[in-house]
């Protein structure tokens, strides 16, 4: 077998994929492993980065052997994964703690206070508002909660960089990344000396920055042994997951829209320049000269899981046929689910709301509801927020008119109708829905393979379509108005609830303490 094949490896939320393509864009091979999340507290999420090392060490020699592929047949490999996460190391190398992911909430009131002293001035700077997704106020959350780590630090990783640098020893981060930790100068593109001052964070500790195609190292020697990959292959920097993903999915102009029903949702759309706005998210993007911009829900395919586990599936049962039979349960339940709504915010929101205490919900719950409508209720309600966050980049002046689907939620037929049905636009499935696709794709342009950015792009192919349905789109553009005012009806309850819970969680924490020293 020829040299032709290039690797892509993703570090999801739940699962590291790593995806072996052939030149011409079609899949020869792709494994995953499951990576756990820890919440030693409510609202935190973080994850061991040792973890994901073993899954790149583990899917790797199994990708290779799902193509038929010798580890020499490998012409590049790149990266990708969820922008927003961490990885601090010591003067020794040595990790200090967990990282601290995207949808990770405890930095509320760091990125409150950030708000009231700076607010304008990082929109200015940073192209995006201070929340709690964001590297910034998580740090300022460190400096504060665990100065003995803050005073440790002397390298910070954005994730796919410190996986990265298992391959080839080096440190770097993209342009990308480095905007979405927002410490980095949007408009120069390099770090903000402004930005890191205000939570007190060295800027020696902050990697060089290059552009996401830049071929940074090759697979070292011991790299090689752990992986089977061939030592000296080369390695392309890579980029966020949702920057990959929606260039796997061939967004490489303008009207074509993206949207990704992954662990969390999004819905992006290319401009030629950012919209600093306090309602959605700026980034540079692969293609260059332009930028992406999003609106996202914090729970999509996490909530789906969710319902899953807590309310369908059984002992040893296969979770993927678990899936299915929902699947089937929600399509036999009319559109609307007989008036059940659900709202996904399982982990606070982002857009438009951009509030860590928004709680989830069912809401209309009769007799006549049965399994299947609470299952087609999470695909509507989740289809509701999508739309809620269409509605916000379109008061930017920015719309489409299709939208390509990405992520483990497009594979459902019944989930993609809907999606088409509540944004009223053509949805088209690409053949390879992944972040791993595109990270492949960017590692063939940083070796050669592919003349630019838009040359890759084009060997994206589109398996399958579907078209709004005139009566069901009005449908839902009447449910999205009772979803909206359902929203604005519970935000100051589930305040309330939060300040319930946050009471009943110091009494019990009392009594503990009236219970152990008697």
């Amino acid at each position: 077998m020829a040299a032709d094949l290039l690797i892509g490896i993703d570090l999801g939320a739940g699962a590291l994929k790593t995806s072996v393509i052939r030149i011409d864009g079609t899949l020869a091979g792709e494994a995953s492993a499951p990576i756990a999340t820890s919440a030693p507290y409510p609202g935190w999420s973080e994850q061991d980065p040792h973890d994901w090392w073993r899954a790149v060490c583990e899917t790797v020699p199994r990708a290779l052997a799902a193509a038929g592929a010798r580890p020499q047949d490998v012409l590049g490999i790149s990266f990708s994964a969820g922008a927003h996460t961490q990885v601090l190391e010591d003067a020794d190398g040595a990790v200090i703690r967990p990282a601290i992911l995207w949808n990770d909430q405890r930095s509320g009131p760091e990125t409150a206070d950030l708000r009231r002293q700076w607010d304008a001035r990082i929109l200015e700077i940073g192209a995006n508002r201070a929340n709690p997704t964001w590297t910034l106020p998580q740090m300022l959350w460190l400096r504060r909660h665990e100065p003995q780590a803050f005073a440790r630090v002397r390298r910070l990783y954005v994730a796919k960089d410190w996986l990265r640098s298992r391959l080839t020893g080096t440190w770097e981060t993209d342009t990308i990344d480095a905007v979405g930790t927002l410490m980095a100068d949007a408009s120069t593109g390099g770090w903000s000396p402004e930005l890191c001052a205000m939570i007190g964070w060295p800027l020696e500790t902050l990697p060089p920055i290059v552009a996401p195609k830049t071929v940074v190292g090759t697979v070292t020697a011991e790299a090689a042994r752990q992986t089977g990959l061939a030592e000296g292959t080369p390695v392309v920097c890579g980029t966020s997951d949702t920057a990959a993903e929606t260039y796997g999915a061939g967004m490489t102009g303008e009207g074509l829209g993206v949207v990704k029903l992954a662990t969390a949702a999004t819905v992006s759309v290319l401009s030629r320049h950012p919209r600093p706005d306090f309602t959605v998210i700026n980034y540079p993007h692969i293609m260059p000269d332009h930028w992406y911009v999003i609106a996202a829900t914090n729970s999509c395919a996490s909530a789906h899981k969710w319902l899953r586990d807590t309310f369908f599936k059984r002992g040893g049962e296969d979770g993927g046929e678990v899936f299915r039979e929902m699947d089937r349960l929600a399509a036999a339940v009319r559109p609307g689910a007989e008036g059940l709504f659900f709202h996904p915010y399982l982990n606070g929101e982002r857009s438009p709301h951009w509030d860590p205490l928004l709680r989830a919900d069912f809401v209309g719950i009769g007799f006549n509801h049965g399994p299947g409508h609470f299952v087609r209720a999470l695909y509507e309600g989740i289809a509701y927020s999508l739309k809620d966050c269409l509605v916000a980049l379109r008061a930017k002046g920015l719309d489409f008119s299709t939208a390509r689907l990405t992520g483990g939620g497009a594979k459902s037929a019944l989930w993609r109708q809907i999606v088409a049905d509540v944004l009223d636009v053509k949805v088209e499935l690409p053949a390879v829905a992944e972040a791993s696709f595109g990270a492949a794709l960017l590692a063939g342009v940083g070796v050669g393979a592919y003349r630019d950015e838009a040359d890759a792009a084009r060997r994206v192919a589109i398996v399958s379509t579907a078209t709004p349905d005139p009566e069901r789109a009005a449908l839902y553009a009447r449910g999205h108005g009772l979803y909206c005012e359902i929203q604005a009806a519970l935000a100051p309850i589930n305040h309330r609830i939060h300040a319930f819970v946050q009471d009943e969680r110091a009494l019990a924490a009392a009594h503990r303490e009236q219970v152990t020293h008697g």
